[in-house]
């Protein structure tokens, strides 16, 4: 494991968590829009679709280094964090909500499977769950933050102690 290692690790982490308030915030933003640019196949407007980031595990590198440590059984470099990315940006599948408003321009014109004529689709936002999940987001970005710290102090004092 190499020194910047930990800080890197932690950055990853940043990253992503930034990444996920920007959509919960996204999100917020569009919790009343009912038309977007697509429609069914009916004509009826399809409203905004919650976004959730799906994170993974960064791959191991495949450097010489880590190989040949590998190899000689001097570091197993699977047994290391290496932090996360996004793999994708994913549409949430919960059911929109129905509003019955038949003076609405977005109101269901003609009737099919899920939504009856004068029925408005209201996004699948809700409000709770945004604040939950940001709340969860915003302190994983402060352990995020926390823990570089954590290793920049750490690197500082083997500076200190190297200087004698």
């Amino acid at each position: 494991m190499g020194i910047f290692n930990a800080i890197d690790t932690s950055a990853s982490g940043l990253t992503a968590q930034r990444l996920r308030l920007d959509l919960i915030s996204n999100n917020v933003a569009n919790i009343n829009t009912t038309r977007t640019a697509q429609s069914t196949a009916a004509g009826n407007p399809i409203p905004y679709q919650r976004q959730v980031a799906v994170f993974v595990p960064r791959p191991p590198e495949n450097t010489f280094s880590s190989v040949l440590n590998q190899t000689l059984a001097l570091n197993n470099a699977n047994s290391v964090g290496r932090g996360v990315e996004v793999a994708a940006i994913g549409q949430d599948t919960t059911p929109f909500r129905l509003e019955y408003n038949p003076d609405s321009p977005d109101a269901a014109k003609t009737a099919e499977a899920g939504i009856p004529v004068g029925y408005v689709r209201m996004p699948n936002v809700n409000i709770v769950t945004e604040m939950v999940d940001m709340i969860s987001a915003s302190r994983a970005y402060e352990a995020n933050v926390t823990a570089l710290n954590a290793s920049k102090s750490m690197m500082v004092k083997a500076l200190d102690i190297g200087k004698g």
